[in-house]
Formats: structure tokens, sequence, C-alpha cells
């Protein structure tokens, strides 16, 4: 089986481009490496260094015929999307309805889409909050995963595309880059083991949803092995985290004994996030996530 991996260089997607090796699937990664990096890429896979925005990368997809596309490449900043809207849009819906509609034309057997379970639904009504919550995103960037989401559903029941969205809680673990304000673990890891003393946006009461990478691959893995799945998954461990909190065992495990500071409050910033992701993890058998402290552990021990 052929897969391509958009993004495939990036923090997420390069974990998954390895598990698609690891079954002795092949596998084409195209990525603009804007933000991902070439050393992340498996030496099995075949990287294409192309900007999905660019139409013309669609005539490479065309060319490489594959069976299945995991698009994981997209604008990831929240805060970014706040000050540029339309090129969060650009990149987010505008380069991937192209990639829809060429999947589509030729007959791609599945499309996995790497969306957002914070970013989509906004501040809860109820939490954890399920497939079933209401959609009310906070930022540009949430409202581009869930135009996407939309757009699967019309390619799935026009064009017949096998689509799924697959909603990430904040995802952590080896490879995220802590020059990016999205990867709060890796920035606290990071500053933390260079005897520095890490900043946290308000007042840290802020919570999110930790989720290893390991169980964002399984989750992937999954949904293609079985292509009945459809719609949107949340892909998340229910377990609701401050940042303070957070920040606590990461200076635990690094053995710091030191404060964070403390900056303003970033626009477009949600105030809770957390999210259930029994409804795929029964569904596909899948093993429980692991808990922070596990993941944390994980990660730090490298």
């Amino acid at each position: 089986m052929h897969l391509v991996v958009t993004g495939g260089a990036g923090f997420i997607g390069s974990h998954i481009v390895d598990a698609f090796i690891e079954r002795g699937w092949r596998v084409s990664v195209i990525d603009d490496l804007s933000t991902g990096n070439r050393d992340n890429v498996h030496a099995n896979a075949t990287l294409y260094a192309r900007d999905l925005c660019d139409p013309l990368t669609m005539d490479l997809i065309a060319e490489l015929e594959p069976d299945v596309v995991s698009h994981h490449a997209a604008q990831i900043d929240v805060r970014k999307s706040v000050v540029d809207p339309a090129s969060d849009a650009a990149a987010n819906i505008v380069a991937t309805v192209r990639l829809l509609k060429t999947c589509a034309e030729k007959k791609v057997k599945r499309f996995v889409f790497a969306s957002s379970g914070g970013a989509i639904y906004g501040e809860p009504e109820y939490a954890p909050q399920d497939e079933d919550h209401p959609t009310r995103p906070l930022s540009p960037y949430g409202c581009s995963k869930l135009a996407v989401e939309h757009y699967l559903e019309y390619f799935h029941e026009v064009h017949r595309l096998s689509t799924i969205s697959l909603r990430y809680a904040n995802v952590y673990g080896p490879r995220q880059n802590a020059g990016n304000e999205t990867g709060v673990v890796a920035i606290f890891a990071d500053t933390l083991s260079r005897g520095e003393v890490p900043s946290i946006n308000g007042d840290g009461e802020q919570t999110r949803d930790f989720v290893h990478v390991s169980d964002v691959v399984a989750a992937n893995v999954a949904v293609i092995d079985d292509v009945s799945f459809g719609g949107a998954f949340n892909v998340g461990t229910g377990v609701e985290t401050s940042i303070n909190a957070l920040f606590r065992e990461v200076a635990k495990i690094a053995g710091a004994n030191v404060e964070p500071l403390h900056a303003d409050e970033k626009a477009g910033e949600q105030r809770r996030s957390v999210i259930d992701g029994s409804r795929l993890r029964h569904a596909a058998k899948l093993p429980r996530p692991l808990t922070l402290r596990e993941g944390l552990e994980k990660l730090m021990a490298r």
C-alpha cells in the first residue's frame, strides 16, 4: 500500500510515517520544510519538499497515485491565525480543498485529516467534550479545521471519497519543536534543561488535554486498517490539566526547583479544553492512553 503523508517531516507526521514504514507500507512525504525537519523523515520514505499552497503540487499527488493520504500539513499556530486569518485560511482551507479534489479525481481509497479537538469545540458546555459537543471555535485556526471537516463530508457524500477526521487534543512527545509556541511541553522541558525559567501566559490556570504522540499514531493506524470508520473522532485522554500543574510535573521530573514567570494572556486562547476520546478507543479496541506522568517520563528519559 502506498501512502502520502503531508507534513510528514513535522512532529506528529514524522511519527506516523515511522509507523507506516514499520508496517511495510510505501510512504511518500510532502512537506515544505517551513517547520518540518528533513532529519525527522524515515530513511525508507521518499521526501518531496513541496508546498501544498502551490497548485502545481497537486500534479505531484496525481502522479504518485497513493492509496491513502494522511493530511497533517497545516498552519498550526492559533496566535498566528488571529493575527493573519486570511493566510491561515489559505494554508488550512484552500490548500486542503484543492487536495481533496485531487484525491477524489484519482480515486484515493482513504483520506485521513488531522483536525483539532480543542480548537473546534471552543469553551466547553460540559467536560470532557465528546464528538456531539457543539462546535463553536474561538480562533480562525479552529474555524479552518471545522470548515475542512464540512468539506470532508461533501467529498464523501458527493464524490464517494472515504474520509475521516481525527480531532487531536494537545499532542506532545519526541521531536516536538520547542521553538514553536504551540508546544508547551517541549518549551518547558527545553527551557528547564538549559537552566532557565519558563514563562506561562496568563495565570496558568487554563487547562488542556495532553495526549502522547504514540496514542495519536495508534489512532491513525487503526482508521487506515479499518476504513469503515468515518466522520469525526476525538483523540485525547479525557483528563484536564492546568498549565501550572503541567509545569510542576515537568519540573519535578527534570529535578528543577524553580517557579515560572507569568506573562500576559494571549488573544484567541481558550480557557478550558479537554476531550473524550473513548468513542474511537472502544470502537477500534485501542489501549488506554498514556497518563501525563507516563508520557512525560517517557519523553524526558530520552
